[in-house]
């Protein structure tokens, strides 16, 4: 072969200059661009044999080689697949962003009706080694019979040297001669961890050597045998020595990546172990899964996948997930909210998508009817398992409910086709520890509240009101994290008719007492007995816009409680939440909280209150008594600022001592 020098061709029409770090965002995506390709030319060969277009041995073992020489300062990526002639260098190499395997399908179509396998661009991907690399080489040879090696120098400018090869098997190997801009790629944890990150699935076996470690591990073998634990209580001899020795040394080395990774596999061949432990591998987690979905589509695209629901330790893990998407075994990156529905970012998972029109870093869709059409699959496959769970593994699923329930309502609200697909199998648990769906929970109460979901949204400041409840044989469900504030409405919105309201929001129809028919004299009197306890409470607490009013509960242990009506509380939620918003400031300038003192009349310590009222000398104590049962209703409404519990202990104590000073 005459040597040539010349410029590159850049094709114009991919509009893409080739300019370092300027095609992709991450240095290291220069290890998935040149794996990938040597993985695209072994596949690209098999589809050749299989036409009967090579002539391969039978038993012939495809492979990619990575080798870092430290002393060197280069990295050698070697396969022995395809191999290419000076010419189709010129062509693929020389003649920038022309694809080389757009070309080969395009050729080969009609002869094979075998799905695309083939990865990605080998001329544009090719050129990310110029990120890292001063210098890159390619030293190739053609599966084609009496082809000649061809060697291709290029040192990151437009000009190239290309010139006879020194490969004598078939295949690729392209040597990156890292520069400053890669120079951290020569430390083994580094390299290794990019491989770890792109190619631990890619179809081909893939071998990592170090060079500068082979000639240590040569001089240590003969001294030192590396042993796990159950082997070395195996070893009770020297013969035992040697033998383990001999089979350490014969061992053959091990690929870096699993090329039939579980998910490409048939759910019916995958056991419960199989699944746990990839998810353990992948995920770094090492608690278990509580289930999963195997998604496995062919038609109309072809989609293959595994979604794991994570056990969450903390309510804030669910916004944590991992969504790891792939093309043919290639990794793409995390969580693509373009092409993975977003409601299923809470999930941990891996999808594989052959079809994914992505752009030419890989990074984003270029298609959103396919995200759509993937969105809709997948949502559907979600809502199947666990309509499947709830009705033939119903405890199971009752079991999962608290870890679960945070990824369902987001999704639910996000998209709300998984609603409609799930609503019979959405559950509302309960202060009494049941779980029960919407229909159940208002079927189980309709004589008592109809087409009302009462709830709480704090079981310990509201303790109060749920023991209210209870003695009435009544039972709130617990909606008591982050996301449910908005999904109240969502309830109600999708629940036409049906009111869902805090538990402290209204008590006049559980808690009060039914009495005979008043007559207008009773009616008279009750009316004037609330208006002065009105302006008594009024009076002594300087509260000039509280609501006051006096009524006979069900309960002798309560002697007050604050009543927020639903819709001023979500008000004020809405207040807090955008507050920091001019907008929303200037909305909400006015609203304030729509809250009323419900004082029990069946209270002996409102009943003495009413007696005191108009007795000048107990005007001291009377104070005192408004004050605590003010803040007492107060307590089980929300949290006393330390102002006003401070207040409350000295006033407390006061009390006590004036109880002692009684007994006297």
């Amino acid at each position: 072969m005459i040597q040539e020098k010349g410029n590159l061709s850049i094709n114009s029409e991919n509009f893409l200059p080739i300019i370092k770090k300027w095609l992709y965002t991450d240095k290291d995506i220069f290890v998935r661009e040149l794996v990938s390709n040597a993985c695209d030319a072994v596949t690209k060969l098999k589809k050749l044999s299989s036409m009967g277009q090579a002539d391969i041995a039978e038993e012939e073992t495809f492979q990619i080689h990575v080798t870092l020489d430290k002393e060197a300062a280069t990295l050698t990526i070697s396969d022995n697949g395809i191999g290419m002639t000076a010419d189709e260098v010129k062509k693929y190499i020389n003649q920038i962003a022309f694809s080389g395997a757009t070309d080969f399908l395009q050729k080969f179509q009609e002869k094979s009706e075998e799905e695309n396998e083939i990865i990605g661009h080998f001329g544009l991907g090719f050129y990310s080694a110029f990120m890292v690399a001063d210098k890159v080489e390619i030293d190739t040879l053609s599966y084609q019979k009496d082809a000649q090696s061809a060697k291709w120098i290029c040192t990151g400018g437009i000009d190239y040297e290309m010139e006879e090869g020194t490969r004598t098997e078939r295949g690729t190997s392209v040597t990156l001669f890292l520069g400053e801009d890669g120079k951290e790629f020569l430390e083994e944890a580094t390299l290794y961890a990019a491989l770890k990150k792109y190619c631990s699935f890619m179809p081909v076996p893939i071998y990592v050597h170090m060079t500068e470690e082979e000639e240590e591990k040569e001089e240590e073998e003969s001294n030192v045998i590396h042993v796990s634990a159950e082997e070395a209580e195996g070893i009770t001899s020297a013969e035992d020595a040697k033998r383990l020795s001999e089979q350490k040394q014969n061992e053959e080395p091990k690929p870096l990546n699993e090329t039939n990774p579980l998910w490409l596999r048939q759910p019916k061949d995958c056991t419960e172990e199989d699944y746990k432990a990839f998810y353990h591998e992948v995920f770094m987690d090492m608690n278990d899964p509580l289930f999963w979905i195997h998604l496995n589509m062919d038609y109309p695209f072809r989609l293959k996948g595994i979604l794991y629901f994570p056990k969450l330790v903390q309510h804030m893990d669910v916004t944590e997930g991992e969504i790891k998407l792939y093309s043919n075994q290639v990794y793409i990156a995390d969580n693509i909210k373009e092409v993975v529905p977003e409601f299923l970012l809470l999930l941990k998972g891996v999808m594989d998508c052959p079809d994914l029109p992505l752009n030419v870093s890989r990074s984003a869709l270029q298609n959103d009817g396919y995200a759509q059409k993937m969105s809709n699959y997948i949502t559907k496959k979600v809502a199947d398992k666990l309509n499947q769970l709830f009705k033939n593994e119903r405890a199971s699923y009752e079991g999962f409910w608290d870890n679960i329930s945070l990824f369902i309502k987001f999704g639910c609200m996000r998209e709300e086709k998984l609603y409609d697909k799930i609503k019979d199998s959405l559950l509302l648990k309960t202060t009494d520890g049941v779980y029960e769906t919407v229909s159940e929970y208002l079927e189980k109460n309709k004589q008592k509240h109809e087409n009302k979901i009462f709830f709480v949204s704090d079981e310990n400041q509201q303790a109060q009101y749920i023991r209210l409840f209870k003695e009435q044989g009544l039972e709130a469900a617990i909606l008591s994290s982050p996301i449910d504030k908005p999904f109240v409405s969502f309830l109600e919105y999708k629940n036409a008719g049906v009111k869902v309201q805090r538990i402290d929001a209204d008590i006049s129809d559980i808690l009060q007492q039914k009495e005979e028919d008043k007559n207008e004299e009773d009616k008279k009197a009750e009316q004037i007995v609330n208006t002065e306890l009105e302006n008594l409470f009024r009076g002594v607490l300087g509260k000039e816009e509280l609501k006051v009013k006096a009524e006979p509960l069900k309960t002798k242990q309560v002697s007050g409680m604050i009543v927020l009506t639903e819709e001023s509380r979500r008000m004020l939620e809405m207040k807090e939440a955008y507050g920091e918003n001019d907008q929303m400031k200037m909305l909400f300038a006015h609203a304030k909280p729509d809250e009323t003192l419900v004082l029990n009349s069946n209270h002996k310590l409102i009943q003495l209150i009413c007696d005191w009222k108009a007795k000048e000398e107990k005007k001291e104590d009377l104070d005192l008594l408004c004050h605590q049962v003010y803040d007492l209703a107060l307590m089980s409404h929300k949290t006393l600022s330390p102002e006003e519990m401070t207040a409350f202990i000295d006033r407390s104590n006061l009390l006590l001592e004036k109880l002692a000073e009684m007994e006297k």
